[in-house]
């Protein structure tokens, strides 16, 4: 494993924006109280406000307000608008990459790749808004005619996770604007960064009320959720959230959306490719520093092929390069912030009181920032912590197993579904596993890959609900059927 020593200052973007919340098409500002801080270095950068219940309140009268004349536009016109949106984020990309890179310390080489993939999915959405409901009008009882309308649902709340802030934002805002809808959008108080630079680009398209950030903590999340002004909220975020705000939300009635987490299996058969999946794998595992709910961190590995897929995927793991975000060659930064360093640290030190051992990492990185090592976990009982529990972290673990039935049954073993892939060359197991597989994106010879033209969302622990795809414009509507009788008009 190779580390990036050299530089651990602080790379403080140049066009690092003021943070306050946008309502209205105004800045409105208040006093920082929640502290933020470099994953890289450990040190204190500023602070970003928490709105309260009054400020919340003012973002879903502003949404409100707006939302009487954003529902009457056409859905050419709201692709249009989509459009430009995209246009400004594609021209301010470099100043997005370096500031996602530094706040939530991802490599800058992803950070950069991720944003024309939000350019892409804003221009999708621009043309799904033009695609109406499926059912055709006509006569289903004689003497009246059936019209069926895909309606907007109003104020929707949008809370996005510090992992891949504005990707994820993107994610919910594209369907959202695209069927009508105004927001109220909400990102994690880690990383506020690129949410208000992207609201600071849509001032400039549009029109006032129509997306409104609001900066915050849980505080600031429950309010949003707890407003009776707020038809439907969106969350994507761990299981613990997911749980406290579909409570919270049947007070209202409102509708829920929810993407958790994941503790995604990976089945290399031995048929498979070794070579290229232990190289590939090695990547899918630790990509984002394993901070992301479809990370390939459950490798289950059939006998046969166990021993040499095991040589090429720990050297692949040992060659990672490990550093500062913002060199070009790093290709695992920090975890997100201590809280998180300590949680992972935690499920490595209880999986030590277990049978797992430790084959590479293990430790924290000696160096400034929230660091840890790469590390692979084996011996590991399907029942431990580590395998049944996300870690959200630099930790994959490896299990054996004799039969397809054993792996299979290893994979489904789990409370989360939210993905899983397959490695092997056999089209008939190919057909029975995706289907006997319980997540709800099955990759094969492959893993992460996300298209906005495919729904993505899970089963079980991993929440309800679509992200991606024209279905997520149906999340962000509701069906209304209008009968007209001839015989009266």
């Amino acid at each position: 494993m190779t580390t990036s020593t050299e530089r651990v200052q602080s790379h403080i973007p140049a066009e690092t924006p003021e943070l306050a919340h946008f309502i209205g098409g105004e800045w409105v500002p208040s006093h920082g109280v929640f502290t933020l801080t470099d994953p890289n270095t450990a040190e204190l950068t500023g602070s970003s406000p928490v709105a309260d219940s009054d400020t919340v309140d003012r973002a879903v009268k502003a949404a409100r307000a707006a939302f009487e004349e954003w529902r009457r536009t056409t859905p050419r016109e709201r692709g249009e608008y989509l459009n430009r949106l995209a246009d400004r984020i594609d021209e301010a990309s470099e100043q997005l990459a370096q500031l996602e890179s530094w706040n939530v310390g991802k490599p800058i080489s992803n950070a950069r790749e991720e944003i024309p993939l939000l350019v892409d999915l804003l221009r999708f959405y621009a043309g799904a808004a033009r695609l109406g409901e499926n059912t055709a009008a006509g006569e289903y009882e004689r003497g009246m005619t059936s019209i069926v309308l895909r309606e907007p649902v109003g104020v929707v709340g949008l809370i996005a996770p510090w992992n891949y802030p504005l990707l994820e934002a993107v994610w919910k805002i594209g369907p959202a604007l695209a069927a009508g809808n105004t927001v109220v959008l909400k990102p994690s108080e880690l990383t506020p960064y690129t949410t208000v630079v992207l609201a600071k680009l849509a001032a400039s398209v549009l029109p006032a009320g129509v997306l409104n950030v609001v900066l915050g903590d849980g505080m600031t999340g429950a309010a949003i959720v707890d407003h009776p002004g707020i038809e439907m909220v969106s969350l994507t975020g761990d299981g613990g959230t997911g749980k406290k705000i579909a409570a919270a939300a049947s007070n209202t009635l409102k509708r829920v959306h929810l993407e958790l987490g994941g503790k995604a299996p990976v089945l290399v058969f031995d048929d498979s490719d070794v070579e290229y999946a232990s190289e590939y794998l090695a990547m899918a595992g630790f990509t984002n520093t394993g901070q992301d709910c479809t990370a390939a961190c459950r490798v289950i590995v059939h006998d046969s092929v166990y021993e040499s897929f095991m040589e090429k995927y720990v050297a692949n793991v040992r060659r990672l390069r490990v550093g500062d975000p913002a060199d070009p060659e790093t290709q695992v930064g920090p975890l997100v912030s201590e809280r998180q360093l300590e949680r992972v640290l935690g499920f490595l030190e209880r999986a030590g009181e277990t049978s797992a051992r430790v084959l590479t990492g293990g430790s924290r990185v000696d160096r400034p920032g929230f660091f840890i090592e790469p590390t692979v976990l084996v011996d590991v009982n399907q029942d431990d912590e580590v395998v049944q529990k996300e870690v959200f972290g630099p930790v994959v673990t490896v299990q054996r197993a004799a039969s397809e039935e054993e792996m299979l049954r290893l994979a489904n073993d789990v409370n989360y579904g939210l993905s899983a892939s397959i490695w092997t060359r056999d089209l008939s197991r190919t057909i029975r596993l995706t289907k006997d597989l319980s997540f709800g994106t099955v990759w094969v010879n492959g893993h992460l890959t996300t298209v906005a033209e495919m729904p993505f969302g899970g089963f079980g622990q991993s929440g309800y609900g679509k992200e991606l795809s024209g279905r997520s414009m149906d999340e962000y509507s509701q069906v209304k059927h209008v009968m007209i009788s001839q015989t009266r008009v």
